[in-house]
C-alpha cells in the first residue's frame, strides 16, 4: 500500500492549505521563502492526485481479479460439461488475466510514484518554520522590540576590569589550560570558578523546585530521532555529531526533555507537566567566528539548567509568560540591570513562534547580552515527536511545547563578576546566591 505521509513529523499541513496567506506572512517575517509556501501546496497537491490514482487502480486491480476468478470458474464448468463455448470462456480468462498483469504492474508503478511524490511533499513541508504569532516582530537580529528594561547599568568609581581579568585575579578561570587540554573556546573554572559554578545551578534548581517543577536527570547523547524532532537538525551547524552518525552531543537539555515522552499520549487533566535539568551541553559556535574570544561568554562546553513545558495548545501563551516571569526572578536574585526583549522573527529558531531573551548589562561590553532565553514551541515540536493528549470526546490532538533556560553557569559568571567588582578585585555575592556559595563575598586568592 502507499504510505501516507507522516503528518505528526511536521507542521500542520491543513494550516497551509486552508490559510496560505498566515504561511506565506509567516515566511516573509523571517526572512524565508516565501515561494516555499507555494511548492509545498504544488507538491501536496501532486501526492493526493497520485494517491487518488493509485486507488483507482487499486480499485480495479481488486474487480478485476474477481472476474478473472469468474472467468476460469466458467472456464472450468464448461470443460468438465465439455461445452462447445470453452474456446470463448478460455479467450475471455486469458484477456481477464492480461489485464490483471497490466493493472498489477500499473498499480506498482503508480505505488512507486506516489511514495516517492510523498517523500518529496515530506521533505518540501519539513522546510516550513513554524508559525510566528502575531505580534512577533518582523525582521532580523537587531529588529527586536524592547519590552522592559529592569534596574540601571552601574557607574564605577574605578576603572572596571572584564570577567577574564577579574577571573584571572580570582584564581577562578583558566583559559590557557582550557585550551591545552581541549583547543580553542574551553577553559577550566577552578575554585571560586566552580563553586559560583555548582551555586547557580543549585539555585537555578531550588527556584524550579518552588515553581512546581519536576527534575531530571537527562542524557546528553540523544538520537537523530530526539535531535530532528526538537528541530536542531535544521540548522545543524552548532551540533556535535559522533562519527558513527547515530548519536549527537545535546547543546540544551531541551533535546532530552523534548523527547521524554515521544510517542505517547498524555494525561494533561491536572495542568501542564513542567519539568526541569541541569546537564552539561555542546555548541561547536561554527558561525561565531571572531566573535567573543575573550573569556567564557561564548564557548563549546557549559552547564546550564532548563525548563521545559507540555501543555494544552490553548495554555502555551499563559504558560510561555509564566517561563519569563520565573526567569526575570532569578536575575532579580542576582541582582544584574537587564532587559527583556521579544526576539525578531528571523533571529527565531525553526521551531520557535515567539521567544524572549532576558539579556544583563555587561560593563565593560557596554552593552546588554542575552543570559537566558524562553521560546514557545506551539505544537511544532508535539506533532515531530508524536506527543498528544486526549481531548474532548476522546479524539487525540497534539500538545504544546515550551522551553525555559533558568541559567547557564559561564555568561552569568560574566554578569556577575563584571557587575558586582568591588575596587580591590573582590565580587559581592548577591544574597539570593550567599545561601549556595557559603560568602557574602569572593576574594583574590
Amino acid at each position: 500500500m502507499v504510505r501516507r505521509v507522516a503528518l505528526p513529523v511536521v507542521i500542520d499541513i491543513k494550516l497551509v492549505r486552508d490559510n496560505p496567506d498566515l504561511v506565506r506572512a509567516s515566511q516573509r517575517a523571517r526572512g524565508a521563502d516565501e515561494t516555499l509556501v507555494d511548492q509545498v501546496l504544488a507538491a501536496d497537491e501532486k501526492r493526493r492526485s497520485s494517491i487518488t490514482e493509485f486507488e483507482s487502480l487499486r480499485s480495479q486491480q481488486k474487480t478485476v481479479s474477481k472476474s478473472v476468478g469468474a472467468a476460469m470458474g466458467k472456464l472450468n464448468a464448461a470443460r468438465k460439461a465439455g461445452s462447445a463455448d470453452v474456446d470463448v470462456l478460455a479467450k475471455e480468462a486469458d484477456e481477464a488475466r492480461a489485464r490483471a498483469t497490466e493493472l498489477s504492474a500499473q498499480v506498482k508503478q503508480r505505488e512507486a510514484a506516489a511514495d516517492q511524490e510523498d517523500k518529496e511533499f515530506t521533505a518540501l513541508l519539513r522546510e516550513l518554520d513554524n508559525i510566528v504569532l502575531d505580534g512577533v516582530p518582523a525582521g532580523g537580529e537587531e529588529d527586536f522590540e524592547t519590552l522592559e528594561t529592569v534596574g540601571e547599568p552601574r557607574s564605577f568609581d574605578f576603572e572596571p576590569l572584564d570577567h577574564l581579568a577579574l577571573g584571572e585575579k580570582l584564581d577562578a578561570i583558566d583559559m590557557q589550560r582550557g585550551a591545552k587540554v581541549s583547543g580553542s573556546r574551553f577553559y577550566f573554572l577552578k575554585g571560586a570558578g566552580a563553586r559560583l559554578s555548582n551555586a547557580l545551578m543549585a539555585y537555578a534548581q531550588s527556584i524550579a523546585a518552588e515553581e512546581g517543577f519536576t527534575p531530571l536527570i537527562v542524557p546528553t547523547l540523544v538520537s537523530a530521532q530526539s535531535m530532528g524532532g526538537t528541530g536542531y537538525l535544521d540548522a545543524h551547524e552548532d551540533v556535535y555529531e559522533l562519527e558513527s552518525g547515530e548519536l549527537y552531543l545535546t547543546g540544551t537539555s531541551e533535546v532530552a526533555l523534548a523527547g521524554f515522552h515521544t510517542d505517547e499520549i498524555l494525561d494533561l487533566s491536572n495542568g501542564p507537566l513542567r519539568y526541569t535539568a541541569t546537564s552539561t551541553c555542546y555548541r561547536r559556535e561554527a558561525g561565531s567566528y571572531g566573535k567573543d574570544t575573550r573569556g567564557i561568554f561564548r564557548v563549546h562546553q557549559f552547564t546550564k539548567t532548563e525548563m521545559f513545558v507540555y501543555c494544552d495548545p490553548q495554555q502555551a501563551v499563559e504558560e510561555h509568560q509564566n517561563l519569563l516571569r520565573i526567569e526575570r526572578r532569578l536575575l532579580d536574585g542576582l541582582e544584574l540591570p537587564y532587559r527583556v526583549i521579544d526576539v525578531a522573527a528571523g533571529d527565531l529558531g525553526g521551531s520557535a513562534a515567539r521567544k524572549y531573551d532576558c539579556e544583563a548589562w555587561v560593563p565593560t561590553q557596554g552593552k546588554y547580552r542575552e543570559l537566558t532565553s524562553t521560546s514557545n514551541c506551539t505544537t511544532y515540536q508535539a506533532r515531530r515527536l508524536n506527543i498528544r493528549q486526549r481531548g474532548e470526546g476522546g479524539k487525540t490532538e497534539f500538545v504544546a511545547t515550551l522551553n525555559g533556560t533558568m541559567l547557564t553557569d559561564t555568561r552569568p559568571i560574566v554578569a556577575l563578576l563584571e557587575n558586582h567588582q568591588q575596587a580591590d578585585g573582590s565580587i559581592r555575592v548577591p544574597q539570593a546566591l550567599q545561601p549556595f556559595l557559603g560568602t557574602d563575598v569572593i576574594r583574590p586568592a
